[in-house]
């Protein structure tokens, strides 16, 4: 999907799934939280709506485990799609179970507070490296990492995506009947190599 977006879009690669077979697919829900501190996410989980993944940047450097169980258990039974947090979680054997989907950028059973006084929220952007993610971005992602697809885009990008994947099935066909990938894509090179 990115290369059908126009190569934008891709998040930070150290943001990985949580466990193996996690996907996510939903529009964006941005969350900001203190440093050490996931009131904003406990919050996110009510204010977000059924099918909305939590976008989250996290203030500082500082290994935590914002989420673990618990939040996963909330955030399924709200209907939630999934999470994408750029700082840590905990709990990781138990999140395969719960089956909410989870990207992190790092596992820490390092535990958080949670002061009101401390500040945080859910405002309409987060940025994420060079990407910035607004409310209601889509949000793709899956074990080969994540992308943001801008909301007024994803309606040509879904389309121009599907028409990648039909001619990535037509080439991969012809590879298989013998063609080589030079001569697909007309690169140099031919059979002189």
């Amino acid at each position: 999907m990115h290369e059908a977006a126009g190569r934008i879009g891709a998040l930070p690669a150290r943001l990985r799934p949580a466990y193996p077979g996690a996907i996510v697919d939903g529009p964006a829900f941005p969350v900001l939280c203190p440093v050490g501190d996931n009131l904003w996410l406990h919050r996110a989980v009510y204010a977000a709506s059924p099918g909305d993944v939590l976008v989250v940047a996290t203030t500082g450097t500082d290994e935590f485990g914002y989420w673990g169980e618990i939040l996963s258990e909330a955030a399924k039974a709200r209907g939630l799609g999934g999470l994408v947090i750029d700082g840590g979680v905990r709990d990781t054997e138990v999140l395969g179970r719960v089956g909410f989907p989870v990207f992190s950028a790092l596992t820490c059973l390092r535990g958080t507070i949670k002061n009101p006084e401390l500040g945080g929220g859910t405002p309409l952007e987060v940025v994420f490296g060079e990407t910035s993610v607004r409310r209601g971005d889509l949000v793709v992602g899956d074990l080969d990492g994540l992308v943001v697809i801008p909301a007024a885009d994803e309606a040509q990008v879904l389309a121009a995506s599907q028409a990648r994947e039909d001619k990535e099935a037509t080439i991969i066909a012809e590879l298989r009947a013998g063609a080589t990938s030079l001569d697909l894509y007309g690169m140099p090179g031919g059979h002189d190599f």
